[in-house]
């Protein structure tokens, strides 16, 4: 018999009754009791048991009157492949099993009676070293447990809110999980979903709902919201695979689960999504037109980079009408992209989701019925068309002003704004604006239903369900005609606005990519800035924008760093996020960014523009190190150490090419940056004008690089002296922001605030050769205005330079 063969016959084969049964599949043997509960969770290999024995793990339990009920009976039918559970009150359901080469399936076929929602497991496990709380699966370091959710209602994760948006939890804070109400975060990313930690270990855990009927829900800000009724089938068909497996071959094993039942199986340059080094590519974002496009290609050739991005596009969100940067419309798009295609550079879009402008057709002139809506009243009397207090029988939906940022309301096909709902009857919206957003003032009578609009605080209406699908396939045909082949699915958790949180981000991004293309499905980079656990399947990598709200180096560092633990657990392509690049960037910064993009192997958007290209000095530098990195990252040629040591964000680093553009001719050169400051300051009578400082150089003996900065005003007249040596006299003038470079050489560089070379100085570099160990450099200058303007100082020593030929020619990317 084949090996599929002796599975199936060793899954189907029952014990007696009141043992219960065994499943086996793949690595996993999984025993379920008589009385439907899951008692053993076996390594069939090693025969370890996984199952935490000491808590209770139903097969499946369901939900009536609001209390969830466990099975209390189990009974196998094994020529038909179906367990059937029995539960109180004369409840019972039918699951079909089905064993697979890699996983076991199951799938509720029947329920004799309405339930609100069944629940498979909570499975509880004993493994507790990597808990992929999204992907859904738990692993020490021999083996792995795992749940896949295979449709789209078939929620990863457990019916923690009536909402379906999952607790969050703050990476920066660490501790007990197990209370997961997501109250005390201060800023949340992550929902525990698929799989959970716990004291004893982990559970595993999907589930789907019952939605044939409206529920009034806390939602969107909302304490209450309409979440309406949604025609999917119900509980039947909810349908999970569970798999064991060896921890080295868990992406084997979901890839093989994909396949096999028909998942999302995207891939980029013929491989897997979740495998191929181009998922954790580096791309450039620049807002380029149909015009300039050829310009925007060769900015991208010389960063060595693959993928072109564009951040804006778009006139309106909800059609997506293209802005006149494409004033040929779609087919000015599709010759740019086929431009940028024959030239080797593949062309992105970004878009905000289901966020639907107030200028698109879907809101003006006339309404679309399928705008989402919080909730809705009656109007309590006759309205005129120029009546600006508005009767409503109830205010209970309208005076929910969280998360209410246009305060609009829809009767018939007018759009009514207001400022605030009166305090006591007769219930009134105050200080209307009639026919909004280009909509028709209208005359409407008492009984007419009027609805509060969902809304985003980017003052953007959102869709119910069916909008959202329509939304979806046309960005879908977007891609097909124009031949795009990256997205963000920026704010994706709009699609909360269906009142069923993650399902209606699934529902979003699936019928996206049912509607692609198969040459688009060959081929693309999708990323947002959330998941959910069957979007897993769909998307590429995590990513976020937002790098203007701080320094180069400051903008969300703590939360890029804090990502790189989620990716690895949840078996993701690393990602830094976007990084803004202006005429002021310095190439150290770019380095230093470059440095944590080789140690996590993780992929960055460059945000820049023309203007910031073509005004920084150091551009071409900036372009030539972005390549370099890019190119023996993707190589993977740095070692192991070598990732290790760039993890830290005090460090610094340097790639110096040996003459060659080959990846083995590059070397890794550390750098040891300190910086110091000069200014007034208090003195004594006859204290030295000058500040001496100490530094290290852990290196070899080498000429000194550094920089010398004008802060908060200008400093001229330098003097510099190292282990108090002759003073090195430099007769310039640099206004705020300038700087005086020297990397070697016989003579530095006065650079502007915006990196151009202004001038350059005569040095003698024997003046700045220093030996292995400590040192003292003294520094003094005039400062302008004397008691604000500091001169700053950042001396750069250099460690050895290590080269990457023999990690290159043991690397599988080499």
């Amino acid at each position: 018999m084949t090996r599929w063969l002796l599975l199936l016959a060793g899954a189907l084969a029952a014990c007696a009754p009141d043992d219960g049964v065994e499943w086996t599949a793949g690595s996993l043997q999984l025993k379920v009791d008589g009385t439907g509960h899951v008692v053993r969770m076996v390594d069939e290999t090693t025969g370890l048991d996984y199952s935490a024995d000491s808590i209770g793990s139903p097969l499946v339990s369901v939900q009536t009157g609001g209390v969830l009920r466990p099975p209390d009976a189990l009974s196998w039918d094994a020529a038909a492949g179906i367990a059937t559970l029995e539960y109180p009150e004369g409840l019972s359901a039918q699951i079909g099993v089905t064993a697979k080469e890699t996983h076991l399936v199951l799938e509720l076929q029947e329920v004799s009676a309405s339930v609100e929602l069944i629940v498979w497991g909570p499975h509880a496990t004993t493994i507790s070293e990597t808990i992929g709380e999204t992907v859904g699966v738990v692993r020490d370091s021999a083996f792995a447990i795992g749940i896949q959710a295979l449709n789209p209602k078939t929620l990863g994760g457990f019916p923690w809110r009536d909402n379906d948006f999952p607790p969050q939890v703050d990476l920066f804070e660490s501790g007990d999980f197990s209370d997961l109400d997501g109250e005390k975060s201060r800023y949340v990313l992550y929902r525990v979903e698929a799989a959970k930690p716990e004291d004893f270990g982990s559970t595993l855990q999907a589930y789907t709902r019952d939605r044939s009927t409206d529920r009034v829900i806390e939602n969107w800000g909302k304490e209450r919201y309409v979440a309406p009724a949604f025609d999917d089938g119900g509980v039947t068909g909810s349908k999970i695979a569970l798999f064991g497996t060896p921890t080295g071959r868990v992406l084997e094993t979901l890839e093989a689960i994909e396949i096999e039942e028909g998942l999302p199986h995207p891939t980029i340059d013929g491989e897997w999504g979740k495998t191929a080094r181009s998922a954790a590519a580096a791309y450039l974002i620049l807002d380029f037109t149909e015009a300039d496009v050829g310009e925007a290609i060769e900015w991208t050739k010389r960063a060595g980079l693959r993928y072109l991005y564009h951040p804006e596009p778009f006139r309106t969100w909800g059609h997506f009408e293209l802005n006149d940067r494409f004033p040929s419309g779609r087919e000015g798009l599709r010759r740019a992209v086929e431009r940028a295609e024959a030239e080797g550079i593949h062309v992105g879009v970004h878009t905000l989701s289901n966020f639907i402008t107030t200028n698109d057709p879907y809101v003006t002139p006339v309404p679309d019925r399928r705008l989402a809506r919080v909730g809705a009243s009656v109007l309590a009397a006759d309205v005129d068309v120029d009546q600006i207090e508005i009767p409503v029988q109830s205010p209970e939906f309208f005076s929910q002003y969280e998360n209410n940022n246009l305060r609009t309301v829809v009767v018939g096909d007018e759009l009514i704004q207001y400022r605030a709902v009166s305090d006591e009857e007769p219930w009134l919206l105050l200080d209307a604006t009639r026919g909004a957003f280009g909509t028709r003032a209208s005359s409407h009578i008492a009984g007419d239903e009027v609805a509060l609009l969902a809304d985003h605080a980017y003052n953007v209406f959102l869709t119910n369900a069916d909008l959202g699908a329509e939304m979806a396939a046309t960005l879908a045909d977007l891609f097909n005609e124009t031949g795009l082949r990256q997205i963000s699915f920026d704010g994706v958790e709009g699609n909360q606005s269906t009142g069923m949180g993650n399902y209606g981000e699934i529902l979003f991004t699936t019928t996206w990519y049912d509607h692609l293309s198969p040459d688009i499905r060959r081929h693309f980079i999708a990323d947002a800035s959330r998941t959910t656990h069957y979007f897993w399947h769909i998307y590429t990598r995590m990513n976020w924008g937002e790098p203007w709200y701080a320094g180069f180096r400051e903008s969300q560092t703590e939360y890029r760093l804090k990502n790189q633990p989620y990716f690895s657990r949840n078996l993701m392509p690393a990602m830094l996020g976007w990084f803004r690049m202006t005429p002021g960037t310095s190439i150290e910064d770019v380095e230093w960014m470059l440095a944590r993009s080789a140690a996590f192997d993780a992929g960055y958007a460059f945000v820049t523009s023309y203007e910031a290209l073509e005004g920084n000095g150091f551009t071409d530098r900036i372009l030539e190190a972005i390549g370099a990195w890019e190119a023996v990252r993707m190589a993977d040629a740095f070692s192991p150490g070598q990732k290790s040591r760039m993890e830290d964000v005090g460090t610094e680093f340097h790639l110096e090419s040996a003459g060659s553009a080959a990846v083995a001719d590059w070397k890794l050169v550390e750098v040891h940056p300190q910086i110091f400051r000069h200014e007034r300051g208090v003195r004594q009578p006859g204290e030295p004008v000058s500040s001496t400082f100490t530094f290290e150089n852990a290196g070899e003996e080498q000429v000194l690089h550094w920089i010398l900065t004008a802060e908060e005003g200008s400093i001229g007249e330098v003097r510099i002296s190292i282990d108090g040596r002759d003073d090195v006299l430099l007769s310039v003038r640099l206004p705020d922001t300038w700087s005086l470079r020297y990397e070697g050489g016989r003579e530095a560089t006065v650079r502007d605030g915006d990196n151009r070379r202004v001038e350059t100085v005569a040095v003698e570099e024997s003046a700045f050769l220093i030996a292995p160990g400590r040192h003292t450099v003294s520094l003094s200058a005039d400062l302008l205005p004397e008691e604000q303007a500091k001169a700053k100082l950042e001396v750069r020593p250099r460690d050895r330079a290590e080269a990457m030929s023999d990690q290159v020619q043991r690397s599988p990317g080499g």
